[in-house]
């Protein structure tokens, strides 16, 4: 009877240690201070959602939503992998998406997930009667006082397009003397954001690593293998900065460990 006793409670404690890994969203805030940042848009609140790969958090995504506008967010990013192609449920993520649009305006990218199950132009209109922001590409320009900011989007490399071709055709709308926040689902393209001197990136795709071991970071993420350089967190290289989200759910491994799903807020702030 003890070794039943012990056996249960081991059971019991794996599946809560699981279950928190996987449902207990953070919220991670990072300061981005410059001298490039608008007076204007000073203390401007930037909320990421990332690969929510059609996980569900709470009855209609209630816990999602709440923890979304308990950050206080100003503008809302969505960076890809809003669904995931191995269980392709829409109204599932939309469920949370047409909740975000009441708490501010919002902006989003697809993921390598939307290409591969080949549903974007479904995908990209259910967001757009939505009210989002949808940005294949494209580019919009923010105005605060005759002050002015540049929010560009690239779609997924996987379309067949070079991450430098798709930002050719959405840095050709704008004025680059403006500053410039660049959404893009993949961060192993650091190199590229950089070479083009974007000012501030969004991206998710690794998962946080979906494993991430203490003092080392993430195990494996797609596209960067085994111990991979951009995982989570905050990457500065020359006047660029990088913020990759570890996301909210998961795909083709389907637990994360030590790795809480998370949304990311950026505050900008004018030096």
């Amino acid at each position: 009877m003890k070794k039943i006793l012990i056996l249960f409670s081991i059971i019991i404690g794996v599946y809560l240690f699981l279950y928190i890994n996987n449902h207990w969203i953070v919220i991670t805030e990072h300061i981005y201070e410059s001298e490039e940042v608008p007076k204007s848009f000073n203390g401007l609140r930037i909320a990421q959602v990332s690969d929510l790969h059609d996980a569900t958090f709470g009855i209609e995504q209630g816990k999602l939503v709440e923890k979304v506008r308990e950050s206080n967010p100003d503008i809302i990013v969505i960076t890809g992998d809003v669904i995931d192609s191995n269980r392709y449920d829409l109204q599932q993520s939309l469920n949370a998406v047409e909740q975000f649009v009441e708490i501010a305006e919002v902006y989003y990218v697809i993921g390598n997930h939307e290409v591969a199950i080949n549903e974007v132009s479904e995908i990209y209109g259910a967001l757009k009667e939505l009210g989002v922001h949808v940005l294949p590409n494209t580019s919009v320009t923010l105005e605060r006082n005759e002050e002015y900011l540049n929010i560009l989007g690239i779609e997924d490399p996987l379309n067949g397009y070079e991450t430098q071709t798709m930002l050719n055709v959405a840095k050709s709308e704008i004025n680059e003397d403006y500053f410039t926040i660049l959404l893009a689902h993949r961060p192993e393209m650091f190199y590229t954001y950089v070479v083009n001197n974007i000012d501030l990136v969004f991206s998710g795709h690794a998962h946080g690593g979906q494993v991430r071991i203490p003092f080392i970071g993430g195990l494996f993420a797609p596209s960067q293998g085994f111990f991979p350089t951009y995982t989570a967190g905050v990457y500065e290289e020359d006047e660029t900065t990088m913020a990759v989200s570890r996301g909210l759910g998961n795909s083709t491994v389907p637990f994360r460990i030590l790795n809480l799903p998370e949304i990311v807020v950026v505050e900008l702030k004018t030096k």
